[in-house]
């Protein structure tokens, strides 16, 4: 069984003390590929050096609407860079976040940035990785703005409509741990609605360890269980879920394998 952990954030500091033996062992747990997006500049790059050193792992690179702060749009700058590097597949990671940005001010400059780093995906052709909490309808307004985009809806909170207008907009949806939550009925939802063709899995790591891993740090060799919950929803077998899931990676990523 092959997985694909679309995304990760290896270069956090829970990871420090043993990052190295831990990512080394993710092959050996059938996780053959893994996407780590950056959140600032930093930690894009991090996520870089990350990617120059596992032939497994792959990194995407932006400025996430929870990281603005001192950030300009002159910054994209140094974005673009990165995304010319061959390990970088996507810009991100992206978006709006209503939940935590609650200055207005705030709010309308996270717009512009994810607007600006849009363009950016449009302008490199590289798929971006979006981060919406609490921000549905914006959110879809500046997707629908950039007709020639693509991307993911990561961790996706998106009603079931609003999932399946963005399948129609020739997005995907990717799915974590707390899709195994007792309360993850919206997540169930979505999964039953959209085409296990626009699906991918991810961990969120080190957050959102699925059940019965909850509370704990999470890491790739949980996302089994993400694939594990999206086979029982769907009615198939876990083989093949993970299967689908990592196929749909690679061409959403543009992976040639």
């Amino acid at each position: 069984m092959r997985l694909f952990d679309s995304h990760a954030h290896y270069y956090d500091d829970s990871f420090d003390p043993d990052r190295d033996e831990l990512l080394s062992s993710l092959p050996s747990m059938g996780v053959e590929g893994v996407v780590c997006p950056g959140c600032d500049l930093k930690s894009s790059r991090q996520s870089m050096a990350l990617a120059e050193r596992y032939p497994f792992l792959w990194f995407a690179a932006g400025l996430h609407p929870e990281n603005l702060e001192g950030a300009e749009l002159s910054h994209l700058g140094e974005i673009k860079k990165m995304a010319a590097h061959p390990r970088c597949v996507a810009i991100g990671e992206i978006g709006l976040d209503y939940y935590w940005v609650k200055i207005p001010e705030a709010r309308a400059n996270s717009r512009d940035f994810f607007d600006a780093q849009l363009s950016l995906s449009e302008e490199l052709d590289l798929p971006a990785i979006v981060h919406d909490r609490d921000a549905h309808r914006d959110t879809l307004d500046i997707v629908r703005a950039h007709p020639k985009a693509r991307g993911v809806f990561h961790c996706c909170a998106l009603s079931a409509e609003d999932a399946k207008t963005a399948v129609e907009l020739g997005w995907h949806v990717s799915f974590t741990g707390n899709i195994t939550f007792p309360k993850a009925r919206r997540a169930l939802e979505v999964i039953t609605t959209v085409p296990l063709e626009r699906i991918m899995v991810e961990t969120d790591a080190p957050y959102m360890a699925p059940e019965p891993f909850r509370g704990k740090r999470c890491d790739s060799g949980y996302v089994y269980r993400v694939a594990e919950t999206i086979a029982q929803i769907k009615g198939i077998s876990t083989e093949e879920a993970a299967e689908a899931t990592f196929q749909n990676a690679l061409r959403f990523l543009g992976i040639d394998r």
